[in-house]
């Protein structure tokens, strides 16, 4: 029987800032299904447009060797998004703090890889995201930075579009 991940322990600075203590290595945050992954992209782009910016925020993972891996939102679009999902499904849980980090990692991943560009059509008030890309990001391992190993991403993704599944129950 697998061990279950305990609640995040959150703090909040003076200044607002959030701090989310999570006692294990972010790789240890589970897969997320691809639905709620395309509802926290929703949620989060109406955020953006309502300038829902939210609090700073910082994520503090302890490592297998019992350092940790340190995580800050400072960026006002990031601390947007990061709000979106608290509202929507909150932070304290691993499910709510992985799709948040899924989501961002996304968004990160969108923004540096022109190969990505197919797979999201972006129209006056809307960007819809290829239902495969939303499967990989939902399960994709993430960095020891929250970011999506942009290699194994396109590659994990040409052998799912290859061999399509549904959605994740």
């Amino acid at each position: 029987m697998q061990r279950a991940l305990p609640a995040i322990q959150v703090g909040q600075a003076p200044d607002g800032t959030l701090t989310y203590l999570v006692d294990r290595p972010l790789a240890a945050l589970p897969p997320v299904r691809s639905r709620d992954l395309a509802a926290a992209w929703d949620s989060a782009r109406v955020a953006a447009i309502e300038t829902l910016w939210g609090a700073a925020r910082r994520f503090r993972f302890r490592r297998g060797d019992g350092s940790f891996a340190d995580l800050e939102l400072q960026d006002r679009d990031a601390r947007c998004w990061a709000e979106a999902v608290e509202t929507t499904t909150g932070l304290q849980t691993p499910y709510g703090l992985a799709l948040c980090l899924r989501l961002l990692a996304l968004v990160d991943l969108l923004a540096r890889a022109s190969w990505t560009a197919s797979l999201c059509r972006v129209r006056k008030g809307s960007a819809e995201l290829h239902p495969a890309l939303l499967r990989m990001a939902a399960s994709a391992e993430l960095t020891d930075d929250a970011c999506f190993d942009e290699t194994g991403f396109r590659a994990g993704l040409a052998l799912l579009s290859a061999n399509p599944a549904g959605d994740q129950p």
